[in-house]
């Protein structure tokens, strides 16, 4: 069975980039991810506001259920295939996205540890976070370059959507977790004590490991 991470954090917190850096560093058949942004419902199903405005940042917003079912295909050793999830951008084509079992398994999402049907699968649990005023820069020029979004879209969405879901959702996790990462400039000592513990992890789960 694979040893299982799970990586949450708020918006803009700096998760795909502290998880690049860890797929840059193993190998295939020893690290595979999975990511919550995958599983949102279509649109049709999401939840609107009192303003008529869809609101992705709740839980309810991710199909949790088929989530779960994958991260357990993955943790019994089956191979994936899923669809790309393109955020509703028109211009964008959706690639299948194939995930090879490996021995360690690293979930992420906003909501993992607030779904404990996959909290309760995880080995260990890490929080990524920054000042507020830092992930709403990095969230401004994310969702401007790479979405196409407005800055009035960009702040409506960040003081009604993502700032009352961090508060309610995933800061209450905090303080339960093994590691907190700040990541206001940087995350490398951080990232170093995970690595040599993951290293360790594959080097135990490889034949005649120890």
């Amino acid at each position: 069975m694979a040893y299982i991470i799970g990586i949450a954090g708020g918006s803009a917190s700096g998760k795909t980039t502290f998880i690049h850096q860890l797929k840059q560093t193993f190998l295939p058949e020893e690290l595979a991810v999975i990511s919550q942004d995958h599983y949102y419902k279509p649109f049709h199903e999401q939840v609107a506001d009192e303003n008529g405005e869809v609101n992705f940042d709740l839980p309810e917003s991710i199909d949790m259920k088929r989530f779960r079912e994958d991260i357990e295909k993955l943790e019994s050793g089956e191979m994936l295939e899923i669809k790309e999830y393109t955020f509703n951008h028109p211009g964008k084509e959706a690639e299948v996205i194939k995930i090879q079992p490996a021995e360690i398994l690293v979930v992420e999402g906003l909501f993992i540890f607030e779904h404990a049907a996959i909290s309760d699968k995880l080995d260990l649990k890490l929080f990524i976070d920054a000042d507020e005023e830092v992930k709403y820069k990095r969230r401004l020029k994310r969702d401007k370059l790479e979405r196409g979004l407005t800055e009035n879209v960009i702040n409506y969405q960040w003081e009604n959507h993502v700032k009352p879901s961090y508060e309610k959702y995933l800061l209450p996790h905090k303080g339960n977790v093994d590691m907190v990462i700040m990541n206001n400039t940087h995350f490398n000592n951080s990232l170093k004590v995970l690595l040599d513990h993951m290293t360790k992890v594959v080097k135990e789960k490889k034949p005649g490991g120890n």
